[in-house]
């Protein structure tokens, strides 16, 4: 998936996108109010972790124009505040959660599973797809009972096809779902991935499937 971390303090930034970053999502980060919105103006992101205290503006203008453009991304706030009624005015404002600072990086690792979870429409974080089943914490993949070796690009990829069943994906929507700004992916590592999947899915009853000028689409084998 494509996180937004928005943090002024930039060795927490990098902390926090490093920690993130392990668990294989694109990712993306700003310092500044303005890297944000531009950011947000330019990509679909599936998850930000937002600071209040940015230099040129605050957390809560950006979350209030994010909501005023009807975007359902989720949102976790970074505070520093811990009063209830700092709290009732964020999630008023839109947030989907918050944490206080400082924050646990395992405890934040599992409200982004949980948040990304919830947004495609997940209860937990188990995922079956005709006889395929991803775990999203352990990342790994099974095939009926046997575990398949996936490298984590490609396990993020196929969390993306599976998490968009029904849905032709161009290579550009699957690149920005798993590569950052400043990675410049060529749009054959895409093919050299799915050929990777496809191969690692052949004992399965899901296949991609190649659709001329436009991407490739999950889909289950028919009988």
């Amino acid at each position: 998936m494509r996180i937004l971390v928005v943090e002024d303090d930039r060795i927490l930034g990098e902390a926090i996108s490093q920690r993130i970053g392990r668990m294989g999502h694109g990712l993306d980060l700003a310092q500044t109010g303005a890297e944000a919105n531009q950011m947000l103006a330019l990509q679909e992101y599936d998850l930000m972790l937002l600071d209040l205290n940015l230099p040129d503006m605050t957390g809560n203008q950006i979350l209030q124009n994010l909501r005023k453009k009807h975007s359902s991304t989720p949102v976790i706030v970074l505070t520093a505040r811990d009063e209830i009624k700092d709290r009732i005015e964020l999630l008023d404002l839109g947030a989907d959660d918050y944490m206080t600072k400082p924050v646990d990086f395992g405890e934040l690792e599992a409200r982004c599973r949980a948040l990304l979870r919830r947004s495609q429409g997940q209860a937990q974080n188990i995922i079956e797809y005709g006889n395929v089943c991803l775990d999203l914490q352990a990342c790994t993949v099974r095939v009926k009972d046997n575990t398949i070796e996936l490298k984590q690009r490609e396990f993020r990829l196929l969390e993306v096809f599976i998490s968009h069943t029904g849905r032709v994906l161009s290579k550009e929507a699957l690149i920005e779902h798993i590569y950052n700004f400043n990675e410049n992916p060529n749009a054959s590592v895409i093919e050299i991935y799915v050929a990777r999947l496809r191969k690692s899915l052949q004992d399965s009853d899901i296949h991609i499937r190649t659709i001329r000028g436009l991407g490739y689409l999950l889909e289950k084998h028919h009988a």
